[in-house]
């Protein structure tokens, strides 16, 4: 077989509508720019004869079983010959012309090249071609979060034309077999640092007319969130937990102060066993989040979803399990310490007494210590099992 530079690959289901004017327009482009490629349709289960016109228009006809539109996207790539891989949609929304502008880009060295349709990015969206919701709500709010979460330099993350090295597309390892695989795509190779170029598209109106478009804006919008905070242990569970643990710190300082500083009756009144109760719950609900970023971003970077980052390296280098159970030893005997000289003289204490008060709010200490203690002996053990393959 000859060589083969560029592969257009586009899914398909049901797009007898317009995937022959797809495949007509992609073989233009490769034809007019002289680019030795290929267009592959992955047909994802068509009954409309889809196969068929796109065949007549010359694309090699991929069938996948798999249903969804990153399995489709996953056999047209595999099955494709090219060393570049330029995928679209095949509903006429995007202009296969521009082919050419896509693999100047991939011959300069760049990992992938992202279509972008929204003017903040130089793009146009013509009149009826993005649903409002998705166009001012939406698919900015997902773009801006992937700029601020992944630092990712693109402006559009759901255009769905885009080209990428089929080399780097390997690397990647996708699993996302819905609609996420495109915006998996996109973080991954930014996690991964990868070197991504930018490219204003218009969007056209889709030419459709059999059925309406296979994007489903909630359903799809939430997948998509869904799968960000996945992605992001960070913003899911390290921040959240940190600032549980400062509040409740905070809490414990507010709550002991009437027992450090002797404050007016009123006001000490305010500052009550339920205060304690709030407080420790923040300290212990924070750490179990802090544990839970370790987990997921270990189970991460041991299953290839992300790779591993400075701050990882420096946990693992340092974290080991013998100093997690001596850390949880100190922490426990801390707390066993509280509660026995909270419940030492407890008998003599009476109940209308300050001294019941300061027993109490001891032993709600003691028990909150204990309690992140023997979350510290079992995170130790879990993460370390975790990151076995790692060692």
């Amino acid at each position: 077989m000859s060589f083969i530079e560029v592969s257009i690959v586009m899914p398909c289901l049901n797009e007898a509508d317009t995937v022959a004017v797809c495949v007509q327009k992609a073989c233009k482009a490769l034809h007019d720019a002289q680019i030795v490629g290929e267009v592959v349709v992955a047909d994802n289960g068509s009954t409309d004869g889809s196969q068929k016109l796109a065949q007549q228009a010359g694309a090699r006809v991929v069938p996948v079983a798999l249903k969804g539109y990153g399995n489709a996207l996953m056999g047209g790539i595999e099955a494709a010959y090219g060393r570049y891989i330029i995928m679209g949609d095949a509903d006429d929304s995007y202009d296969f012309l521009q082919t050419p502008r896509f693999v100047e880009k991939l011959r300069e060295g760049y990992d992938i090249v992202q279509g972008c349709r929204l003017p903040s990015g130089g793009g146009q969206v013509m009149p009826g071609a993005m649903p409002v919701l998705h166009r001012w709500f939406g698919n900015p709010m997902f773009s801006f979060l992937a700029r601020w979460w992944f630092r990712a330099p693109i402006h559009d993350i759901y255009c769905g034309l885009r080209g990428f090295s089929k080399d780097w597309y390997v690397q990647l390892n996708q699993r996302c077999v819905g609609m996420e695989f495109a915006t998996e795509m996109i973080i991954k190779s930014s996690l991964m640092k990868a070197k991504i170029a930018e490219i204003p598209i218009t969007l056209h109106p889709d030419g459709r007319k059999a059925h309406p478009p296979h994007l489903r804006t909630f359903r799809d919008g939430w997948r998509t969130l869904r799968f960000f905070l996945m992605y992001t242990p960070r913003w899911l569970f390290l921040l959240p937990g940190v600032l549980l643990m400062l509040l409740g710190c905070l809490g414990y300082g507010v709550a002991f102060l009437p027992l450090i500083l002797p404050l007016p009756l009123f006001l000490a009144s305010g500052f009550d066993l339920s205060f304690l109760l709030i407080a420790s719950l923040m300290l212990i609900c924070g750490y179990q989040s802090v544990w839970f970023s370790i987990f997921a971003k270990t189970f991460a970077v041991m299953e290839d979803l992300m790779p591993e980052s400075p701050g990882y390296q420096l946990f693992f280098r340092y974290a080991t399990i013998e100093r997690g159970i001596v850390l949880a030893l100190g922490i426990l005997i801390i707390g066993l310490g509280l509660i026995f000289g909270a419940l030492s003289g407890w008998a003599t204490a009476t109940v209308n007494s300050g001294d019941m008060g300061s027993k109490i709010s001891l032993l709600i200490a003691g028990v909150t210590i204990v309690a992140v203690g023997f979350q510290t002996m079992l995170s130790s053990f879990f993460v370390s099992l975790l990151g076995l393959k790692r060692r």
